[in-house]
């Protein structure tokens, strides 16, 4: 038993522990913006450590929790993501009186929950990796206590979630009767393919989908999205779908892989569904979390494109592209909280005359935007580059195509956003207000999504080392 391949779990749990001792002993005032800044420092270091992990294969218990360069990766991105968004979030949750401490601390779990299901090298580790991030969620989304939307959205994902999890459990089962374990490796060395062992990998699938909100199982994501507090909404969208994306090509391709014929087709149909419904039911929505709901639906196919070319180049585009929308959404989601705060809603027409009012979280939406309906240089652009060459390469070309279509599509939403900042009068004239940390978040998200765009060899090699863990 390694229990140091534990570290960066360890440390986010005694943070949580911390950021909730704190927040009772604490006076109040001093408490709400703090403990913000603590968790932000905690992960900065927790990602500085991650930063050391490369080259290492690691075991807590063979069979069990691995520590490698591709469960590292995943790590980072999650830690960027949770780190950034409560950079972003200060002033929105300073709002929910009396819930600071347990919302960092909530938030910390659903990290810790996250980290673990990229490391789970067993089904039975996965699952409960799963539950803890989900469980944290549950309570996140429905935390606004004083918005009827949030405690709505809260409900819906916590019945919705569970039967996804009773799905996935029941799955686990059928997969152990069929083989006799639950060990990645050994389901793989083990496997028949008979009538038990394909329903039990469809129920894994299943539950699988359901996190990453792909179609047809995506229907809880636009009111979940936009009942949501923002700073959870953002999570969701970068990092949630992400780990499970990243759980599926561990599991699938690791405990799976002699059975690619049977579940190539089903997954290849729900990434494509997912690009198409995503896209064009985007275009019909005025508010503009639910068209970001939408948008990471569509995402999610693209980013389980990679799944699809079950080869080293599919994994490292997903990889890549994964790191690159945590960017992109970043400073998506920062703008839409400043603007949600001066306006108090978060519609298409809420954005009218912001490049006058605010012109560099502006333009920090029109990169992060472009980006995401991957328009070069921005960054998407390369990520959806290395995806639909890897599909195509292995013969599914009518899949990239698809994807490029429906890329084009996205260009059309998106830019009608662009259209209400930059060519509508503004609805307002008092002075527009956002944080310092807010403009910092969306400042590094602009940064490097532009970076990211131009060159992005140094993050494609990275990728590329990270992805080969699985051949």
């Amino acid at each position: 038993m390694n229990i140091a391949v534990l570290t960066s779990e360890l440390a986010l749990f005694a943070l949580a522990s911390l950021v909730l001792v704190l927040d009772l002993i604490l006076p109040k005032d001093l408490s709400r913006r703090s403990l913000g800044y603590l968790a932000v420092v905690g992960l900065a270091g927790v990602f500085a450590y991650t930063c050391t992990l490369y080259g290492r294969t690691e075991f807590f218990l063979p069979g069990i929790f691995t520590l490698d360069n591709f469960a590292v990766f995943f790590k980072q991105v999650f830690l960027l993501a949770v780190g950034l968004s409560i950079l972003f979030s200060f002033e929105y949750v300073e709002r929910l009186a009396g819930y600071q401490g347990e919302f960092y601390a909530l938030l910390l779990l659903a990290l810790c929950g996250m980290m673990m299901m990229v490391s789970a090298t067993d089904l039975l580790t996965l699952f409960i990796s799963i539950e803890l991030m989900s469980i944290s969620f549950y309570i996140l989304v429905g935390m606004n206590f004083n918005n009827k939307k949030s405690s709505e959205a809260g409900v819906k994902y916590l019945v919705l979630g569970s039967l996804s999890s009773a799905a996935m459990l029941y799955g686990i089962s059928w997969v152990y009767g069929a083989c006799g374990s639950i060990v990645l490796g050994e389901i793989a060395q083990t496997y028949t393919a008979t009538p038990a062992m394909l329903l039990g990998m469809s129920l894994i699938l299943t539950g699988l989908c359901f996190k990453m909100a792909v179609v047809p199982l995506h229907l809880w994501a636009p009111d979940v999205y936009e009942g949501a507090p923002i700073p959870i909404t953002a999570v969701l969208a970068m990092s949630s779908e992400t780990a499970a994306i990243a759980a599926c090509l561990r599991v699938f391709l690791e405990a799976f892989a002699p059975l690619q014929g049977y579940w190539l087709p089903l997954v290849s149909g729900a990434a494509v569904l997912s690009m198409i419904v995503g896209n064009v039911a985007a275009i019909w929505q005025s508010d503009v979390k639910r068209l970001l709901a939408y948008s990471s639906i569509s995402q999610a196919g693209y980013m389980l494109s990679g799944l699809i070319a079950a080869n080293a180049a599919g994994v490292k585009g997903t990889m890549f592209y994964g790191m690159l929308y945590v960017f992109a959404n970043v400073g998506a989601f920062a703008v839409v909280t400043a603007v949600q705060q001066n306006s108090g809603a978060s519609t298409v027409r809420s954005f009218s005359g912001l490049a006058q009012r605010a012109p560099f979280l502006a333009a920090v939406m029109l990169v992060s935007l472009l980006s995401m309906a991957g328009i070069p240089p921005m960054a998407g652009f390369a990520g959806k580059l290395y995806l639909f060459t890897a599909v195509a390469e292995q013969g599914y070309l009518w899949v990239a195509m698809v994807g490029f279509l429906m890329s084009m599509i996205s260009v059309y939403y998106y830019l009608l956003v662009v259209k209400a900042m930059y060519m509508h009068k503004a609805e307002a004239e008092e002075p527009f207000v956002s944080g310092v940390s807010l403009r910092l978040a969306a400042g590094i998200g602009l940064f490097f999504t532009l970076l990211l765009g131009v060159y992005p060899e140094p993050l494609a090699a990275l990728s590329t080392i990270a992805a080969a863990v699985l051949w």
